[in-house]
Formats: structure tokens, C-alpha cells, sequence
């Protein structure tokens, strides 16, 4: 709450669900089957946002700003530790 600039809105949320990207996806997930998905908020900052789809609803897991030191220029692949 102290960084506002990376806080997400949901819309912005919703605008990766619609629009964005699945870059990983985790079938073996404790939580059941689930994703990474890439999308664009606004100002085009890029958006991850895991999710799971379950029988009545879309699990939102988490949402975060990926950093530029732990993904590839385009934010798609993770980089070697």
C-alpha cells in the first residue's frame, strides 16, 4: 500500500484474463490446475496474473508487476538464478 505505482486495479486484472497470454502453466499445482498469464495494464506496464479456472468461477491466485531481473525482456520467460 505504500507503493502505489504497483498497485493493480481490477480492471487491469480483467484486461489480462480477456486479452493477455498464458506463458507457464502448473497442471500439478497443490491448488489444482492453474497459470501464469501476461497482459498489459495500463500505461502498457506488464501484468502477470496466476489464475485457476474451477467448475463455477476463475480462481484469481495472485497479480503481480514481473521485475525485470527475474524475467526476459519480454516477461515471458524466467531467467537462470
Amino acid at each position: 500500500m505504500n507503493r502505489p505505482e504497483r498497485m493493480i486495479s481490477t480492471r487491469e486484472i480483467r484486461q489480462v484474463i480477456e486479452h493477455g497470454e498464458v506463458v507457464e502453466n502448473y497442471p500439478n499445482d497443490a491448488r489444482g490446475h492453474s497459470c501464469l498469464m501476461l497482459g498489459s495494464g495500463e500505461s502498457n506496464r506488464p501484468i502477470h496474473v496466476v489464475c485457476a479456472n474451477k467448475e463455477e468461477f476463475l480462481a484469481i491466485i495472485t497479480a503481480y508487476i514481473p521485475g525485470e531481473k527475474e524475467w526476459s525482456n519480454d516477461f515471458k520467460t524466467r531467467r537462470a538464478p
